[in-house]
């Protein structure tokens, strides 16, 4: 069967991998509960049964808050099946975001997952007046009906002949989801995409794996995003049977279980896998630590091309030593991992693949559904520090100003109910406007550059493109996080936030004493201030004057999506930043 609709990937999974008894897998107590795709069809057609018996008609919208987990594929297929659109919505937005993304979108059944989530979303229910009721996924008994009584409503209710009427009159080209944007700037938009959009991409990326069918996918990147939610339905396509982490603190522990072929990531735990396996060398015997510290420097200087022979003994060497027992803490197996959301810093990017990670760079955005480029396996297909060439049948170029601009089938509908805000993105031409700074380098491999809202210009008239800065100087083991700033200022200065997970182990090496307690007392140690100086004189010395961070200052603070200072893709609210922080950027330029 032909997939031009995304809710076509069950047929066809059926008429081509059907022999596969693990579609979805998911944990529930500690143990594995899987589904066959005759599971994965009955429980998505319950799905569309139960909520035709609500009332549920097409375009009405749907939330799904909740991470992974095999429910939220059956809502999704089964809210889309009879034309309605699901919603998907992070689980660590704030109450403030909920409210506003659930009456914008007029939402009117909301699908959450746990008691924390409730206690949040309570006091905002009553403020959605076209909300009709919400189902939880894992707690009973709290005022709202459990998902397992919409099954049970889907079962009592059949209408097989109804089902496949509303399929037939949904179109390639209808609309198939809307996703909230992560913004880091002013309210969230909801990007329409198309169902032809999203299943054109993944039929373009589908070359790429290498895997044959019956591999095994470990997902852990949240699916309300479109990269992870793309991603899996390209899963679905190769026949690769998927199964959800139970949390981020457990995929090694999972990864072990499951011995993936295939997953994705971003760069943010790439950096903490790699801070993991530097630090693992500390408490070894001075013979072994040695041994091991040599690989992980040789790794730093993997090339994917023109590799000396004599490169390749040592790599040789460190791979029967090292190396293979670094895959290992993944399963052993992964033949791909695709990293997108952000750019990989190019020393990882070395690393990564001269442990023998197989990891590959995408880019895109939401309103590209997503992919725009990705880099693959063919001779010139990936170059560190790149993100590939364009997908096939995408018209990708850059503008006059360094913007990237994208038109084909992958380009969204519009924002929902905000046609100002779309037409400011697509020109008349088509071509959407990424926001994004890049420029093609041989073999037609694209470079991302920065954002084009984020550069500023000094008093002196100098562009700084602060992305590139902060990019760099996240290379420190010591940073987690930092802003440049400094518009109509003299200098670029920064404010820091330090690697919470690599100063305890720094301090006790450096013989300092108890690790404090509080982290003020971490920030204003007259070591560590001297210490960071010396990363900030370090890598100034990759740019020009004007572009050198001159003055900074270090917080105790922690940035995360749930302090907001992060979106939940873990890009900077710059604004939000400046606000909260604004004394403490004020004093930097006094």
């Amino acid at each position: 069967m032909e997939v031009t609709r995304i809710f076509d990937l069950l047929p066809y999974i059926k008429g081509n991998y059907e022999w596969k008894d693990d579609q979805l897998a998911g944990k529930i107590n500690g143990e594995w509960q899987r589904y066959s795709i005759d599971d994965y069809i009955e429980y998505a057609n319950n799905v569309s049964y139960g909520l035709l018996a609500l009332g549920i008609q097409k375009d009405d919208k749907i939330a799904i808050i909740s991470g992974n987990r095999p429910e939220w594929n059956f809502l999704d297929i089964g809210i889309q099946q009879i034309g309605a659109v699901p919603v998907p919505i992070y689980p660590t937005i704030s109450e403030s975001d909920y409210e506003y993304i659930l009456n914008h979108a007029e939402v009117k059944i909301i699908f959450s997952e746990g008691a924390e989530l409730l206690a949040k979303l309570q006091p905002i229910l009553d403020k959605i007046p076209t909300l009709q009721e919400l189902f939880t996924f894992v707690d009973r008994g709290k005022g709202h009906r459990h998902f397992s009584q919409l099954i049970d409503l889907g079962k009592q209710n059949p209408q097989p002949e109804l089902l496949e009427k509303l399929k037939a009159d949904i179109k390639p080209e209808d609309l198939a989801t809307i996703i909230f944007t992560s913004g880091t700037t002013g309210n969230q938009k909801g990007v329409m995409l198309k169902h032809s959009s999203i299943v054109q991409n993944f039929k373009c990326c589908a070359y790429i794996p290498p895997s044959p069918a019956g591999a095994h996918a470990l997902s852990f990147l949240p699916l309300c995003h479109v990269y992870e939610r793309m991603i899996c339905y390209l899963w679905h396509y190769k026949g690769y049977a998927i199964y959800y982490a139970e949390s981020i603190g457990t995929i090694a522990a999972d990864a072990k279980y499951v011995r993936p072929e295939v997953m994705t990531c971003v760069p943010r735990i790439l950096e903490k896998l790699y801070d993991k396996i530097y630090i693992a060398g500390e408490s070894m015997p001075f013979f072994k630590r040695s041994i091991y510290y040599w690989a992980l420097d040789l790794a730093m200087k993997y090339k994917l091309h023109n590799r000396s022979w004599y490169y390749n003994l040592r790599h040789r060497i460190a791979d029967k030593l090292v190396y293979h027992k670094l895959r290992d803490i993944l399963g052993g197996k992964l033949s791909v991992i695709i990293s997108g959301g952000a750019a990989l810093q190019e020393r990882l990017a070395c690393f990564f693949a001269g442990v023998g990670f197989p990891f590959l760079e995408g880019y895109g955005l939401t309103e590209t559904s997503p992919v725009i480029c990705v880099s693959d396996f063919t001779k010139y297909g990936r170059k560190f520090g790149t993100v590939g060439p364009p997908l096939k049948g995408l018209d990708v170029k850059i503008a006059p100003d360094g913007e990237i601009l994208c038109k084909g089938h992958n380009v969204m509908i519009g924002y929902y109910k905000n046609p100002e805000e779309t037409a400011a993105v697509i020109d008349k031409d088509g071509y959407f406007h990424t926001g994004d700074l890049g420029q093609f380098e041989e073999h037609n491999l694209l470079r991302i550059t920065g954002r084009k809202k984020a550069l500023f210009k000094t008093s002196f008239g100098k562009y700084v493109n602060p992305n590139l800065v902060e990019e760099k100087f996240k290379e420190s083991p010591f940073i987690d996080q930092l802003m440049v700033t400094g518009d109509g200022q003299k200098f670029a200065a920064a404010i820091i936030t330090l690697d919470w997970t690599f100063m305890p182990g720094w301090w006790t090496r450096h013989k300092m004493g108890a690790y404090p307690n509080d982290r003020q007392d971490v920030v204003d140690n007259p070591i560590v201030k001297k210490r960071i100086m010396k990363e900030v004189a370090k890598y100034n010395k990759f740019f020009g004057d004007y572009e050198r961070i001159k003055k900074i200052t270090i917080i105790a603070d922690e940035w995360t999506p749930q302090t907001r200072e992060l979106t939940p893709t873990l890009k900077l609210r710059r604004n939000l930043i400046e606000e909260h922080y604004k004394e403490i950027i004020a004093e930097l330029f006094v």
